[in-house]
């Protein structure tokens, strides 16, 4: 059995597509539908079983001689939310649950941390697994502190020998985009947010730059295709030898200014973007640049090239965002 925590969620989903495309069938997707679209998301797989997150632990229990993997996707994934104790609940408490339950089980554990948790930036990018290194980092929010107090927490059992599940691997994803994402409204990658204004016949719009260094619509950011992302995470499954904490992006920063561009070529469109001033409740926090260093996980053995921006855009756009149906 193979359980996908936010598994009708945006990279969940599409975790589930890959597992089925797979041949695999005893798919089970922990996740609140609620009364939105995600159910969309998982509409078109044959799946064994779909359980609210407030069943988990009864459902592992009955099954707990089943469980082969956990990829747990499920999250408080807002940046902007300021409940810290819904955050805690939801992203540090079941994540760590999940890890005991897993080394109890001998089942295989691949959970999503963040790039939330590299803070500003100024500390660098790297995947370092190292507590001296992890304790340089300053979250910016309480989402990105949730996930790097939960891989402190992990590292500490580890230097502890405490005990572990039989594989592990937690991502710190970067900037993913791509299908299934439609249900984040404002927390959807730019490119979808970009494609509807286009689409509606309105303009472009980028943040200004407030900083000496970056050119308006030059900050960069470490855009990565989700089916980039989902074939890390099978390439991981494929390997249960390899655990540890990885970055997951290109490894190549881009700017906003390239993503636009490449949106008004996929759909065909003259460029027309519009600057405007970021908004002052998040312009202190603001990041710049982002890019991930990859080096640890091309050492682990992971070697397929990584789609360029214009070709995931390209492929976002003409093969689901302008489509009569835009889910995988």
């Amino acid at each position: 059995m193979l359980i996908v925590t936010g598994g009708a969620g945006f990279i969940g989903s599409n975790i589930v597509a890959a597992l089925e495309d797979r041949g695999k069938t005893d798919i089970v997707v922990v996740d609140r539908l609620r009364d939105g679209i995600k159910w969309k998301n998982i509409a078109k797989r044959n799946l064994r079983d779909i359980i609210h997150p407030d069943e988990l632990p009864a459902f592992l229990e009955q099954h707990s001689g089943d469980v082969d993997a956990i990829f747990h996707m499920g999250a408080i994934s807002a940046t902007t939310e300021t409940d810290a104790d819904k955050i805690v609940a939801n992203n540090l408490k079941l994540t760590t649950w999940l890890w005991e339950w897993c080394s109890r089980h001998s089942a295989r554990l691949i959970y999503a941390s963040s790039a939330a948790t590299y803070g500003d930036g100024k500390q660098g990018f790297d995947d370092s697994f190292n507590e001296g290194d992890m304790a340089k980092l300053a979250p910016l929010n309480a989402y990105g502190w949730s996930k790097h107090a939960t891989d402190r927490r992990f590292r500490r059992i580890l230097d502890q020998n405490g005990f572990r599940p039989k594989q592990w691997a937690g991502l710190k994803f970067f900037n993913v985009y791509g299908p299934n994402e439609y249900h984040k409204g404002g927390m959807r990658s730019v490119v979808s947010q970009m494609f509807d204004k286009l689409s509606a016949g309105e303009t472009a719009t980028l943040f200004k730059s407030h900083h000496p260094d970056y050119e308006d619509g030059g900050q960069l950011r470490d855009f990565v295709w989700v089916g980039d992302v989902v074939n890390i995470i099978m390439w991981l499954y494929d390997h249960p030898d390899v655990s540890d904490l990885f970055n997951i992006g290109t490894g190549k920063a881009r700017s906003f200014k390239d993503l636009a561009l490449s949106v008004f070529d996929a759909m065909g469109k003259a460029p027309d973007i519009k600057y405007v001033p970021t908004p002052e409740s998040i312009r202190d926090k603001y990041q710049y640049f982002t890019e991930a260093n990859m080096a640890k996980l091309r050492q682990a053995g992971y070697d397929a090239e990584m789609t360029s921006l214009e070709e995931g855009v390209r492929c976002y756009v003409q093969d689901y965002l302008a489509t009569d149906d835009p889910f995988r």
